[in-house]
């Protein structure tokens, strides 16, 4: 994959936690909920992109995607598929087919209005270009609703959408002359309004509705501390495995006292499931001052873990501490979230930022 197509999909990460749910940190109180579309193609496949490619999250759930090659809209959540879901199975696959065409459509645009369609037109063997497109809507605790619309091109901020107002943002100026065209077509605007402010809402509700006792569940974590020697510096990693929802509060303590704040990498196990880690460096003999701490939706009360040697190698020790600690922070790098910072995008310091209205 070239540097273009990794720089697309951490884009993509960039953004999908950038508009991530904001989850409530009383499990009495009501939860914002989200949907999100993902789009993404590139001009030259062999690059590990395809010409289209469509996922779709319930909050951090993927439950449906789309290729190109196939236009067929896969299942990927057993609750999304069969019996209640068949009418709304059928709208969900006529519309990615419409989102398909409209994303070459708007590709084409976008790179007619950059130059960068001529070398194909020519004959020429083209440069490979790429275009990510992350929209949906969210319901938030008051149930006042929330709707998004962004588009990314090379791995760049390119154009947003204010419903509002019926504009687009450019966020460089190469994008000027596509925000121009796009708004004289105000029956175009007036449909992604409807979509973002109607439609999207209506269908998010329906799947929560299908989804209900699924995605509304809390699994708490284990937490396990690992040591790691290497020269004059050892490493202690604390890991939360297998919970859900992914937000959570992961911090150190020395001597009782939390040290400062550091990134939490988050990443998901697959089976809709999460895990996290934070590491800590000090110097050898010093293992017993220090102490993992963690909270999530899931616990009742912190839960605590420390290292300690064993015949068998390091042991786990999980202890309920009775001490409150902070909010929980949002996860903040997913997909694969984002979902949220994830390994990927701490590898790139020139985040995606999205592009706000005016």
């Amino acid at each position: 994959m070239g540097p273009r197509s990794r720089r697309a999909l951490l884009l993509l990460l960039g953004a999908l936690g950038a508009l991530g749910v904001r989850t409530a940190a009383a499990q009495g109180r009501a939860r914002p909920h989200s949907l999100r579309y993902l789009f993404m193609g590139a001009t030259v496949p062999d690059l590990g992109l395809p010409l289209f490619e469509a996922l779709g999250y319930v909050d951090d759930q993927l439950f449906v995607s789309y290729d190109h090659e196939t236009r067929r809209a896969e299942p990927r959540a057993p609750w999304a598929w069969g019996g209640a879901a068949g009418q709304l199975w059928l709208q969900l696959s006529q519309g990615l087919k419409g989102w398909d065409h409209m994303f070459t459509v708007d590709f084409w645009t976008i790179m007619d209005n950059l130059n960068h369609s001529k070398a194909t037109k020519l004959g020429v063997v083209p440069e490979s270009h790429t275009l990510q497109v992350i929209l949906g809507c969210e319901i938030l605790e008051d149930n006042s609703t929330r709707g998004f619309w962004k588009y990314g091109y090379d791995g760049e901020d390119h154009l947003g959408f204010c419903p509002k107002t019926l504009n687009w943002t450019a966020a460089l100026p190469e994008a000027r002359a596509t925000k121009l065209e796009w708004e004289v077509n105000r029956i175009r605007a007036r449909q992604n309004r409807a979509f973002l402010e109607r439609d999207c809402p209506e269908q998010l509700r329906r799947l929560l509705e299908l989804g209900k006792g699924l995605l509304d569940q809390l699994v708490p974590p284990s937490v396990k501390v690992t040591r790691h020697v290497a020269s004059a510096v050892t490493t202690l990693q604390c890991r939360a495995l297998n919970f859900y929802p992914p937000n959570i509060t992961m911090r150190w303590l020395k001597d009782r006292q939390p040290l400062d704040a550091v990134d939490v990498d988050v990443l998901p196990n697959g089976d809709g499931t999460y895990q996290g880690r934070v590491a800590v460096s000090l110097p050898p003999g010093e293992e017993q001052r220090y102490t993992c701490q963690v909270e999530h939706p899931g616990l009742e009360q912190p839960l605590t873990a420390t290292w300690e040697p064993s015949k068998s190698g390091p042991l786990v020790v999980g202890v309920v501490s009775g001490v409150a600690i902070g909010v929980i922070v949002l996860l903040t790098g997913v997909l694969f979230k984002n979902l949220r910072k994830r390994q990927s995008s701490r590898a790139a310091p020139g985040d995606y930022v999205l592009a706000k209205c005016a």
